[in-house]
């Protein structure tokens, strides 16, 4: 089986075209004022014309509401929204059904209860991304590079597919795929040689070790 993969928090075209030429599935581009990968709108929807039919472009929000959403689709027009906060099942469906396009819907991962949770999303959202918790006082959810046991998504492996992301990179990324059974992977940090800038080099890595994978 293939497992996708993601570069997310793209911020240039340098590190854009270096994850279409790796073999990246999705892209993200990041709306979120608190994050150091965080774009305006102008700037990403440059990228997202660059990209367009080269890859899939998801835009990740946290929380947002309908007219910051309406805005990122009219002048971006992602193929994914991914949707990053505490957004409810009922939130995510009606931002489905409204803007038309498939959500990925990021759940906050520690405990084994956490993964559980996301049955609750089975029904609204297209993709689940089992993320780490973000460390207390943290002033956004993702994006931190730390990892979560993996071990804590027994109960959902091979019971339904997902994203994984949480402090993934070139080294330890086929070790999460075998074990977790995840059919897609999502990094960010893991590729960076700071926050928010991305490493060439470090995504080429990561995206040959995901393609040279096994799920468990």
């Amino acid at each position: 089986m293939t497992i996708e993969a993601k570069i997310c928090g793209i911020t240039t075209r340098e590190a854009l075209d270096a994850a279409i030429a790796s073999g990246a599935d999705y892209v993200g581009l990041v709306f979120c004022t608190k994050s150091p990968r965080h774009l305006e709108i102008d700037e990403a929807s440059e990228l997202a014309r660059h990209a367009r039919g080269r890859v899939k472009i998801v835009a990740l929000t946290v929380d947002a509401d309908d007219a910051t959403l309406a805005q990122i689709i009219d002048e971006v027009s992602p193929d994914y929204l991914q949707l990053h906060g505490t957004e409810s099942s009922e939130r995510v469906a009606a931002i489905k059904q409204r803007f038309g396009r498939p959500v990925i819907k990021a759940i906050a991962v520690a405990t084994s209860d956490d993964a559980a949770g996301a049955q609750q999303y089975a029904g609204s959202a297209d993709v689940i991304l089992f993320d780490a918790k973000a460390p207390p006082g943290a002033a956004r959810p993702g994006g931190h590079g730390r990892t979560f046991d993996w071990n804590v998504l027994n109960r959902v492996a091979g019971r339904m597919p997902f994203m994984l992301s949480g402090g993934l990179g070139p080294a330890n990324v086929a070790e999460a795929i075998a074990l977790t059974r995840a059919t897609a992977v999502d990094v960010s940090s893991g590729v960076e040689s700071a926050p928010g800038v991305k490493d060439i080099e470090l995504i080429r890595r990561f995206l040959q070790a995901v393609k040279t994978a096994k799920q468990g």
